[in-house]
Parts: structure tokens; sequence; C-alpha cells
């Protein structure tokens, strides 16, 4: 069995990222053995369809199940189509994320948590690299927030972990972007 874990680097010491289809590296991972093939995703940089292209990779390299932070839904019906499990929420070390996946810790999402195009918004952090020239909120795109997205109030106990993901996942985009501000530093 092989899972796929999106990633902010090429470790499995790195963090889950929170964007599918524009992470910048897939792990498939062997959870028994966790031995991994890192995949520098190509998709990152695609005008439109990055969700669907990277779920269309996730399946030709056979994986059972994706840990993410974020899916989109056209992502979310390509991993329906092809019967792969989609974990939201994820945060962390990919390495922890696996431990919980494996520990049971960890539950399939039933729908989307996103809405299309979300990880293209968010003031220049698109197809730039945060470097500005991304498709930023000047452009006619719009940032979208999980909580923006989700159809409506949801029942009280199933809210309030929905929230906590969700809180989970936005403090893990804010160090993956904390991190790219202090390599951008460096290499000043």
């Amino acid at each position: 069995m092989k899972i796929a874990v999106t990633s902010t680097g090429p470790t499995l010491d790195d963090m889950v990222e929170a964007r599918f289809g524009r992470c910048p590296y897939f792990l498939i991972i062997d959870p028994d053995t966790m031995e991994f093939e890192a995949i520098n995703n190509a998709n990152i940089a695609l005008g439109g369809g990055a969700g669907i292209q990277s779920a269309q990779l996730m399946a030709s390299k056979g994986v059972s199940a994706v840990l993410t932070g974020n899916c989109g839904p056209n992502a979310f019906q390509t991993f329906g189509a092809t019967n792969i499990q989609v974990i939201t929420g994820v945060s962390g070390p990919v390495r922890q994320a696996v431990e919980q996946y494996k520990s049971g810790k960890l539950s399939s999402s039933t729908t989307p948590n996103v809405q299309s195009h979300f990880g293209m918004g968010g003031g220049g952090m698109g197809m730039g690299g945060c470097r500005g020239m991304g498709m930023g909120m000047g452009r006619g795109m719009r940032f979208v927030t999980p909580s923006q997205s989700q159809p409506g109030p949801m029942p009280d106990s199933r809210g309030i972990e929905s929230l906590k993901r969700e809180a989970e996942s936005l403090r893990s985009q804010l160090e993956s972007i904390e991190a790219r501000i202090r390599n951008l530093e460096k290499s000043r």
C-alpha cells in the first residue's frame, strides 16, 4: 500500500503543505516501511487544472490515500472516480502525519474543504512562487479560506472539530509562509 502526502519539501521531516494541487512536493510513502519517493510537483505553475492533474498523477502512482491540508472540488471528484481516499485538515511534519494515519487518528473527508482555485490567490502567492508574479488579489482572484467555502452551519460537535482542523491547517500554512520568508531573506 502507498499513500501520498503533500509536502513543503522533499523529506519526511518537512511540513505537510496545505494546498493539494499546488504543493511543492508529493511524497509517495509506504507507511509500513516509511520508504518514500519525493516528486517535485510540475503542476504547481499551471494556470488552471492543477488539482485535477495532480490527482491524476497520484492515481498513476497507485496511491490508496492522500493526506493534505486542503482539497478542492475538482481534485476531490477525480479522487472519487479513482477510489482514492482523501484526508484533509492534515498539518505538521509529514512523518507525524503518516504516524497519525497509521494509528487511525485521521478520518476520510466526505466533501472538498475549499472552493475551486483556492491555492491560486493570496496576494501573489500563486504561480510566481511568492515572488509577486502570481495571480494575486489584484488580478480578479480572491483568497478563499476554508471557512468561507463551507456550505453552512454544522452541528456543534462536528463544527468544533472542523474549526480545530481549519485552525491547524492555517497554522501550517503560516509556518510554511514564514519558512519561505526566512529562506528568501537568507538568499539576499
